[in-house]
């Protein structure tokens, strides 16, 4: 699948002011990602929604796992899956893969999210039922001070990228 500037915007709703300028460039901005239909297909298949294909999206280009154990990070700050969801929350709130009530010290538990799609959808989604919409985004964008503070610009923004 091409991935191109327009279509990207397009996708995550944002207004691009001057379409016909960007086309003389169509050399530019774009790039194959192989096998990216198939990834979001089977994201579908395993409950995942458009807003999971955004989100997962702006992780990794291939919506994949293939990157750093734990995003290089420990501990309640560690990411897992292709949303790349943090311990900190995933303890909290993760019920029905088993997560919610562990402690920070079970973080390597999370990288069953890198091998388990289904998994790794329904932790999103138990989540983003805990915490509310705006405030799961705060969380999975910042962690705990996202949390705690989730009415930021930086927040915001990714937020609105994704929608």
């Amino acid at each position: 699948m091409k991935l191109s500037i327009l279509s990207f915007a397009a996708f995550a709703g944002l207004t691009i002011a001057s379409p016909v300028a960007l086309d003389a460039h169509t050399d530019r901005g774009s790039y194959t990602v192989s096998g990216l239909g198939s990834r979001k297909q089977a994201v579908l298949n395993a409950g995942g929604s458009t807003l999971d294909l955004a989100i997962a999206m702006l992780e990794t280009d291939n919506m994949s796992t293939n990157y750093v154990y734990g995003d290089g990070k420990a501990q309640d700050a560690a990411n897992f899956g292709i949303f790349k969801q943090n311990w900190g929350m995933l303890r909290v709130c993760a019920s029905r893969v088993g997560f919610k009530g562990q402690s920070q010290a079970n973080w390597n538990d999370g990288a069953k999210l890198n091998s388990d799609l289904y998994a790794d959808v329904v932790a999103r989604w138990d989540c983003q039922n805990y915490y509310g919409y705006d405030k799961w985004f705060a969380g999975h964008r910042n962690g705990a001070s996202g949390l705690a503070n989730p009415d930021i610009a930086d927040i915001n923004t990714y937020k609105s990228v994704v929608q």
